[in-house]
């Protein structure tokens, strides 16, 4: 049996990003199920920082990973855009990038489709322009985390299914598919599986809800390079887009369907969804979807991610609950996470901001 101090669940952006945290500090084993890092969600992700996203607390976690999430990034604007009816929310997020000291400006219909030629009138009563949002490099970022690990000594054992998991004395013993570990602390960052790897363990879930996200790629405009168009984002109910390269769009309806885990998969009714939207919102004519793809988004009841030990189960610790913005939270909330799982104290330019460790607590969800 192999043993370490730390054994973290899941390799996707939340588990090696704090893996990665801890391994100089502690003998860190990342177990993952599949065949490589990142395969569910993590892999699947558009990755876009931005403040359009979650709530306050993920808006603040953003703002505390803009500066380190630019090693990964490269800077590209958001167009933020709101109807008639969406202007209360586009006021409600000009004070949002206010609050975080943004380099935004307010626009108005004219500006907004001098950057984005393709936007119908009706789509665009007001717009919010941010320049410093950034489009992330995801497989940068996953394999920089993997290579940290295991520079500072820890393991990545991948083809990892879990199978069993009990806790003895004070070590917890975990059953897989690549053979059997051990570690006193045991973290729980396996994504949409979080509450099933609770439920091995013994421990009360959290009531984490995973939802589906369709992705589609579709053609650009014939001879039109679109490589400089802003990623462009509805304030509400709507669509996103935004180039992948030049000659290609990727799209978004922003659905967010509830669903059990499972390896996520596009639906013909959400492709459909997808195309109508933007061809509401614009002038394209989606006479073709190149590709597509899903991906599992994972929320706990008040959409706040979920971080620090389990109150019924010594050495559990939580990493979960990410809501779509693991990538754009990671440097802030892997600090976080480490410091949690390690006994350390909460990271000060996080208690500045004005968290927490009882902000992310599962005890505040009975877990």
């Amino acid at each position: 049996m192999d043993c370490a101090e730390v054994l973290v669940i899941g390799g996707g952006i939340a588990g090696l990003s704090m893996a990665a945290r801890m391994a100089g500090h502690a003998r860190v084993t990342v177990l993952e199920g599949e065949s490589a890092p990142g395969y569910h969600s993590s892999g699947r992700s558009v990755a876009f920082a931005h403040y359009g996203l979650g709530e306050n607390v993920v808006r603040t976690l953003t703002a505390l990973s803009m500066a380190e999430l630019a090693a990964h990034g490269s800077v590209h604007p958001a167009l933020h855009i709101a109807g008639a009816a969406q202007v209360p929310l586009l006021d409600a997020l000009e004070a949002v990038h206010r609050q975080f000291g943004c380099d935004y400006v307010r626009v108005g219909p004219a500006e907004a489709r001098a950057l984005m030629p393709v936007l119908k009138p009706e789509a665009c009563e007001a717009a919010l322009i941010d320049h410093g949002s950034l489009k992330l490099d995801t497989d940068a970022m996953l394999q920089a985390h993997v290579a940290g690990l295991r520079a500072a000594g820890g393991t990545l054992v991948t083809g990892a299914r879990v199978h069993t998991i009990a806790r003895e004395g004070d070590v917890w013993r975990v059953e897989t598919a690549a053979g059997r570990v051990a570690a006193p602390v045991l973290v729980n960052a396996a994504g949409a599986w979080a509450d099933v790897i609770a439920q091995m363990a013994g421990v009360r879930p959290i009531g984490l809800q995973p939802r589906r996200r369709t992705v589609i790629s579709i053609p650009a405009p014939e001879g039109e390079d679109v490589s400089r168009w802003p990623f462009t984002k509805t304030v509400g109910e709507g669509f996103y887009i935004l180039p992948e390269g030049r000659g290609q769009l990727l799209a978004s309806s922003m659905d967010q369907t509830p669903t059990d885990p499972c390896d996520a998969a596009a639906e013909e009714l959400d492709k459909a969804i997808a195309a109508d939207r933007v061809e509401q919102g614009t002038t394209l004519a989606i006479r073709r979807i190149s590709h597509s793809w899903a991906g599992l988004r994972s929320f706990a009841g008040d959409e706040v991610p979920v971080i620090g030990p389990a109150v019924d189960a010594p050495g559990f610790v939580w990493c979960a609950g990410q809501g779509g913005a693991g990538f754009q939270t990671s440097p802030a909330l892997s600090r976080i996470a480490a410091a949690a799982a390690l006994g350390q104290p909460f990271p000060a330019d996080c208690a500045a901001a004005g968290l927490d460790f009882a902000t992310f607590s599962p005890a505040r969800l009975g877990a």
